[in-house]
């Protein structure tokens, strides 16, 4: 019996707007206008663009995005391992997702999917950290923000994901 070897990229992508962004930026985070399908398809596009028909018959079969989170924009990609050069290239060349201008961040990559989902509850913390802070909500009121919830919600939906 074979077994498949994966590279799970993690990636944040960073919104670029026109507006400044940090006085848009509340408690209430705006969604983007992307989610997984969107993020395969601009994968897909960008490796079309950059490495062809051969990159694409390498990377096609085993590419896939596990994880989409709309708050922080985290995601979770599955790839081969002879391949996940390929899939980090076309990341980083990313300009675009569904008309919505992003820079891609690849936070971490794992061999396993356990530790791209330690990396990604942790990020999620350190994202949602982060928001507080530019909204300036008192650590006391932590339990009380919209914020709570959704780092539960999203470590149960991050620790439930399957290779």
């Amino acid at each position: 019996m074979v077994r498949f070897k994966n590279r799970w990229l993690l990636v944040e992508f960073i919104s670029v707007s026109s507006s400044d962004r940090s006085s848009s930026l509340s408690s209430h985070h705006t969604p983007p206008s992307f989610d997984a399908k969107h993020i395969y398809t601009a994968l897909r596009e960008s490796i079309l663009s950059n490495f062809g028909d051969t990159g694409w018959g390498a990377v096609g079969s085993s590419l896939t995005v596990k994880y989409f989170s709309p708050t922080t924009n985290l995601c979770i990609i599955r790839t081969a391992r002879d391949q996940h050069t390929l899939a980090w290239g076309a990341v980083t060349l990313l300009s675009s997702i569904n008309g919505s201008r992003v820079i891609p961040h690849v936070v971490h990559v794992s061999g396993t999917i356990k530790h791209v989902q330690l990396a990604a509850i942790k990020h999620n913390r350190e994202v949602v950290a982060r928001f507080r802070a530019k909204a300036k909500t008192p650590a006391l009121y932590h339990t009380q923000d919209s914020f709570e919830g959704y780092l539960v919600q999203s470590t149960r939906e991050i620790e439930a994901l399957q290779d």
